[in-house]
């Protein structure tokens, strides 16, 4: 059974850093694509970056330049370090995976973890 279990998050001023993990458990697969999604409440969730089993990335715009996504193949972990924050990065962070681009891309991934908050205050 494949597990997604994240960490990190919380709270940070404006132009601070936080950063997530998402360590995952029971995957079958060689390949992989996983990374993170987010979501305000009344608005439509958006893939913030992912990162696949041959090291390909992708950002959304609104990110770029100011959050990395690493992993540690060895450990199943996926990495995203986010720095200066923006008060409209204020959303909860998914973290999810699957072994293709496709879902991912479409926006339905096969697994999830259990989401984790990220607040950002002026």
């Amino acid at each position: 059974q494949v597990q997604l279990v994240e960490s990190g998050g919380g709270s940070v001023q404006a132009g601070g850093a936080l950063s997530l993990s998402c360590a995952v458990s029971g995957w079958p697969h060689t390949t992989y694509c996983m990374g993170w999604f987010r979501q305000v409440p009344g608005r439509a969730r958006e893939a913030v970056a992912f990162i696949d089993s041959i090291g390909s990335i992708r950002y959304s715009d609104s990110v770029k330049g100011r959050f990395t996504i690493s992993q540690d193949k060895a450990k199943r972990t996926a990495y995203l370090q986010m720095n200066s924050l923006k008060l409209e990065d204020t959303a909860i962070y998914y973290c999810a995976a699957d072994q293709f681009w496709s879902p991912v891309i479409k926006g339905q991934p096969k697994h999830w973890g259990q989401g984790t908050q990220v607040t950002v205050s002026s």
